[in-house]
Parts: structure tokens; C-alpha cells; sequence
């Protein structure tokens, strides 16, 4: 009987899965797994057991947000490519970027069918520094709000609470001299407030890439960086205009004050240290970073989807 290893976060979101537990588990072994459940009980908690247990399974599911989610990715990072197990996923936190991007259901129980029964995808996975990541990394404005929303009030409130926390931080927006070099001897520098290196056309449920920008297996992330603005209304203006963009087309962001490029490798210098995030979680200050694309590394189940497409992909590029 194959063997499934499911650890979840019972706390994430509105903790709405334990009302779930027993449907999720009868559908995993409806479908012949053996399943092991295991609740998070600390941060850091699922990634600790996945690399004690997780080689004698054949599939890991796990439950919860993106930091969930991040943290089993590093977990199944740590084993050798041949080793890694098939990885499938429920989203319950407040936000699912991830999942979003990818179309997995945000209903418990589908989504635990379509983690079995769904279509295997080589997804890439990056790495700023020694962090591995899934969609994001991410410096400067609004970033930290992620980690720094508590958890409590992410549960009453939901994606609500993030713009709450982001607006006590408007007065600390600040600019940082930064330097970018990436593939082929490419440099892009200057003044930054916001930067983002993503595999995802959602981050934050705020920001939206057109799908068609997006490729999840190519080797190459989508950087966007924010210029710092001359004056604070000139911010507000961008600012409004940013955020109620319904679809950013990445090839179209044209105006002065972005500075856009696809890099399958960044080596990145500022002035002074800078706080980064990594799939909404703390990456830690850095004043010289590397980012790499670790490409096609996992294997993520995605929805069955109409002709047996598969999500954002090289093939469907080249057909």
C-alpha cells in the first residue's frame, strides 16, 4: 500500500481544516494511501519531522499558508532530487499566493482529491542565500507585514489584516541604493522602495500577473522593482494605480518608476543591510545576496485540467 505523510497547520486561516480532518484523510485513502497525519505544533515543527520521516513515504501533503507551504519545499529540498517525494497541497492560511497561481482548490476536501489524483509538475524553487523559497522574495515596502501580522487577527479579518498592518508602515517607507547583476553580465541599479522576485502571478493576493508573464518550470523569475518616487504624492498616485491594477502585464510595466527584467540567477548589493521575506516569512537582513532558480526541483500535483494541460509550463510556451 503506498504511503502518504499529511502535516498540516491547524491553526492557519480560520483553523477551518480540523472541521474537515476526517474527509480530507478518507479521500487520500479512497485512493489506496496509507496515511500518517501530523499537526504543526510549533514554527519550524513540519520541517523537522519531514526531514526525520519524510524518505519512507511516497507523497507529502501538507496543509496550511504559504509559510506551510515554503517550509515543507525546504524540507524536501534538503533531500537528494531523486529522493524527493511528490508533494500535494491544501491551502487554509489567509492569502494561498501559491495556490492561487496554480489553481489548486481552495475547498479541503477537492483539494485533498486533487492532490491524489491531480497531474505531477515539475515546478522551479529558489534560493535567496541559504532560504529556499516557492514564489517570492521580496525587500522593501509592505513586505514585512507578512511575518509581523499576528495571527489572531489574521484569522478574525483575514487578507484584511495585512492592509491594516501595512498601514501603520507608511511612514517608514524608505528608499535603499541598490545594485542588481543577473544573467549574461546584465546590471540594473538604482534607488529602491519595493522589489520582488517571483514565480507566481499572485503575491500578497494584491499585486496580479497576467498568467501568460508566468512560467513555473522555466529556470527564470519575474523581478519587479518600485523606484523611490520624488515627492509622497507622486507615491500615493503610483501607489493607487499599483494596487488597483486588476492584471499587471509584466512585459508592459513601462512607467519610469519600475525597473522590470526575467533572471534565472541575481547577485544583489546595497548600501546597507536590507530585511527580506521569502514566501511572506523572514528571510533576514542581508547587504549582499544571491538569488538562484532552482529549475524544475520539485514535483507539485496541480488540477486535471481541460486536454491534460498543465499550469504555466515550457511545453505550452512552445506549442
Amino acid at each position: 500500500m503506498k504511503k502518504l505523510m499529511f502535516v498540516y497547520n491547524p491553526n492557519a486561516g480560520k483553523g477551518l481544516l480540523r472541521k474537515n480532518i476526517c474527509e480530507v484523510i478518507d479521500a487520500f485513502t479512497k485512493h489506496g494511501y496509507l496515511t500518517t497525519a501530523y499537526p504543526t505544533q510549533a514554527k519550524g515543527d513540519g520541517f523537522e519531522k519531514i526531514i526525520a520521516f519524510g524518505r519512507d513515504y511516497d507523497m507529502i501533503v501538507c496543509s496550511g499558508g504559504d509559510g506551510t507551504l515554503s517550509e515543507t519545499i525546504s524540507a524536501l529540498m534538503q533531500f537528494e532530487p531523486d529522493r524527493r517525494p511528490t508533494l500535494g497541497y491544501i491551502p487554509a492560511g489567509s492569502t494561498n499566493d501559491f495556490a492561487n497561481s496554480l489553481d489548486i482548490p481552495r475547498n479541503f476536501v477537492l483539494a485533498a482529491e486533487n492532490a491524489v489524483e491531480g497531474i505531477p509538475f515539475k515546478c522551479d524553487v529558489g534560493t535567496l542565500g541559504e532560504n529556499y523559497f516557492c514564489y517570492v522574495a521580496a525587500f522593501g515596502a509592505f513586505t514585512h507585514v507578512t511575518y509581523q501580522t499576528d495571527q489572531s487577527l489574521k484569522n478574525k479579518l483575514g487578507h484584511m489584516a495585512y492592509v491594516i498592518e501595512a498601514l501603520k508602515s507608511l511612514n517608514k517607507i524608505e528608499g535603499y541604493d541598490m545594485r542588481f547583476e543577473y544573467d549574461n553580465g546584465n546590471v540594473c541599479e538604482g534607488r529602491f522602495i519595493l522589489g520582488m522576485i517571483t514565480n507566481s502571478v499572485s503575491v500578497g493576493g494584491i499585486v496580479k500577473l497576467d498568467k501568460n508573464s508566468v512560467i513555473y518550470d522555466d529556470g527564470m523569475f519575474e523581478v519587479m522593482l518600485v523606484r523611490q518616487p520624488k515627492n509622497i504624492i507622486k507615491f500615493t498616485n503610483m501607489l493607487n494605480n499599483f494596487v488597483s491594477s486588476n492584471m499587471l502585464k509584466f512585459s508592459e510595466l513601462k512607467d519610469k518608476y519600475f525597473a522590470t527584467f526575467k533572471a534565472s540567477r541575481i547577485k544583489i548589493t546595497c548600501e546597507k543591510e536590507i530585511a527580506w521575506t521569502v514566501d511572506g516569512e523572514n528571510g533576514g537582513e542581508h547587504k549582499e545576496v544571491e538569488i538562484k532558480n532552482h529549475m524544475q526541483a520539485i514535483t507539485i500535483v496541480t488540477p486535471k485540467l481541460p486536454e491534460n494541460e498543465t499550469p504555466a509550463s515550457i511545453t505550452d510556451k512552445e506549442e
